[in-house]
């Protein structure tokens, strides 16, 4: 198996975060991501189907909202929320801490 692709901090833009989070899906999978130091996709299943997750976690990923770190055959996935308060100040804070009602 190959390895995802994944972007260097140096190489994250904010349009490609900015278009990552614009979608309710997506932004569903971070919200429950940031409690968790890493989530197993598996358990994203219930919500949609696997081919529509795993479009939206490669969209994460690369990114660079999302890193993957891969066991075996699971995919244990986590939020690079450090970088991206290093590169843009406050922007994860504000999505992480947005309001439910607000997010769709």
């Amino acid at each position: 198996m190959r390895k995802p692709y994944q972007p260097a901090a140096s190489d994250i833009r904010l349009s490609a975060v900015l278009y990552a989070l614009s979608d309710p899906r997506r932004l569903q999978i971070v919200q429950s991501l940031k409690d968790q130091a890493e989530q197993n996709c598996a358990v994203y299943h219930e919500l949609m189907p696997k081919s529509t997750l795993t479009h939206h976690l490669k969209v994460l990923r690369e990114a660079g909202v999302a890193k993957v770190r891969i066991e075996g055959t699971q995919h244990f996935y986590s939020l690079r929320t450090e970088e991206l308060d290093q590169l843009f100040p406050g922007l994860m804070s504000a999505v992480l801490n947005a309001p439910p009602d607000l997010i769709e």
